[in-house]
């Protein structure tokens, strides 16, 4: 067999203050060894394929990070490359995309339908398409009835692209082979929300999805968390369920999963102290606490220069913390004019958007200096931070990076030289992603609702495009089977 694969994605968060632009991506060549998901993705598969004893061909790999939406002539040149590269070096037998699934353009509401429609017009219904999509995605008809297979990562922090990579491979390949029959369902539980796997109720429920997909017949389940910050007309919560052959079965798998989940609503609304009740939480606990900068975090589109908790730990003259990563190109460019060992008022944030708040008028030393910055991402991948500095006032040291990007591991604040294990608080700029990496170093996680563009009170976002707007949390019972509801492992 003769397969093809790329890679186009960024999570589009509608309520940004900018656009994405060309410049936001970054093009990965299909070798690359910096330790870009996508790119480690693509390797895994042409792994795969040679095994297989298959023809393997790699075409666009492009990512950009999370951000408004992307530029129309942007996204049609990226697909436009896609599509060619399928034409020029085709006939295959599979295509195997790897894409976000909120990619959100100026002029197109669903990116990756648009992208997979247009392959399918090419390589007609005989072509196996397989797409691998993050679980914030927007799950969408266009999608589903355009593709064989479409396989969603689990795990929040999503650990497991590479075997859903795998397990997606394995469909297409077996579907192509005459061997399986995938059929797809989609049952939408009309509910908007945040759904991390590593504690309960998620983490329970994964495990029971993870049993229903042993059932014979089914190939795949995934559950769709959906993007709440991307206001599209398909954006919400739902359970995809692949199975080989019988829709029927598909279908009443996917109810049966999904008012499970929906049975469990009230358990999934965040409830997250205020910035003074966090600090409050801080003086009492014991140990090492880390502190979660929600709303402005850059992995799901905000600027990430919102200082407000770093004002308020001023104010209560903290000590033996460390705070990051505030993205400030022009602090990072004075701070590295300076050098290390200066020390000037220095302004600090505030400088995206509404949502960045005020900056921060502050006397600052400038500890370290990093010309290229990173740290661990994702797996055993690598996140790029651009020149950065490591700066320290009144007790606290502070990580400014010049390339936008979430704090996912303690990296970066130890590639910088920050002795983590003398600091009492440590504040990232994450929701969900961190764990992954501070858990282990932490006594106490808390995350804190802080001002920003990921506002978490789901109920008043404020959608003009979503189609359906009696949804939980805005509607207490919109599917109004809450009492007949199933328990995990009940129903048929």
């Amino acid at each position: 067999m003769r397969i093809f694969a790329a890679a186009l994605s960024t999570e589009t968060n509608t309520f940004a203050p900018w656009p994405t632009g060309a410049r936001g991506f970054v093009e990965i060549a299909p070798d690359d060894d910096s330790g870009n998901p996508d790119a480690q993705i693509i390797q895994g598969l042409q792994k795969r394929a040679a095994e297989d004893g298959h023809e393997f061909v790699a075409g666009l790999i492009a990512s950009a990070e999370p951000s408004g939406p992307t530029l129309q002539s942007v996204y049609e040149g990226y697909r436009d490359r896609i599509l060619a590269d399928f034409r020029k070096q085709g006939p295959f037998d599979i295509a195997l995309l790897i894409l976000h699934g909120a990619m959100v353009s100026t002029a197109c509401d669903d990116c990756e339908g648009d992208l997979i429609s247009h392959l399918r017009r090419i390589g007609g219904p005989e072509l196996a398409i397989g797409v691998e999509l993050d679980p914030h995605c927007h799950l969408t008809e266009t999608m589903v009835a355009n593709a064989d297979a479409i396989v969603l990562m689990k795990e929040y922090p999503h650990s497991d692209f590479i075997p859903r990579s795998e397990e997606l491979y394995d469909i297409c390949v077996r579907r192509k082979a005459g061997l399986v029959a995938p059929v797809s369902a989609v049952f939408d539980c009309c509910m908007v929300g945040f759904y991390p796997t590593t504690a309960e109720p998620m983490s329970g429920l994964l495990g029971y999805i993870r049993e229903e997909e042993k059932r014979p017949g089914i190939l795949s389940i995934s559950f769709v968390h959906g993007f709440p910050w991307g206001d599209s007309p398909e954006a919400g919560s739902k359970v995809l369920v692949i199975a080989d052959g019988d829709r029927e079965l598909a279908r009443a798998a996917a109810e049966r999963i999904g008012r499970v989940i929906y049975a469990r609503r009230e358990a999934f609304v965040p409830r997250m102290p205020d910035i003074a009740t966090a600090l409050d939480l801080c003086a009492s606990a014991q140990g090492r606490v880390v502190l979660a900068d929600t709303a402005d975090n850059a992995g799901g589109g905000a600027p990430s220069d919102n200082v407000s908790l770093l004002r308020a730990m001023l104010g209560r003259s903290l000590r033996d913390a460390a705070f990051g990563c505030v993205w400030d190109p022009q602090a990072v460019a004075i701070c590295m004019e300076a050098g290390v060992g200066a020390t000037f008022e220095l302004r600090l944030g505030g400088k995206g958007g509404a949502a960045s708040g005020d900056p921060l008028d502050v006397e600052i030393t400038v500890r370290a200096i990093a010309e290229r910055h990173d740290q661990q991402g994702l797996g055993d991948s690598r996140a790029p931070m651009g020149a950065s500095v490591w700066i320290e006032t009144d007790g606290i040291d502070i990580v400014v990076n010049s390339i936008r990007t979430q704090t996912f591991s303690p990296e970066a604040f130890t590639g910088l030289g920050i002795d983590l294990s003398s600091k009492r608080l440590i504040v990232v700029k994450s929701t969900q992603h961190f764990r992954s990496h501070f858990a282990p170093l932490a006594d106490e996680v808390i995350l804190v609702a802080t001002p920003g563009t990921l506002q978490m009170d789901f109920a008043m976002l404020p959608y003009r495009k979503k189609r359906n707007l009696e949804y939980f949390p805005r509607t207490n019972d919109p599917l109004g089977y809450s009492i007949a509801a199933p328990k995990a492992g009940e129903g048929s």
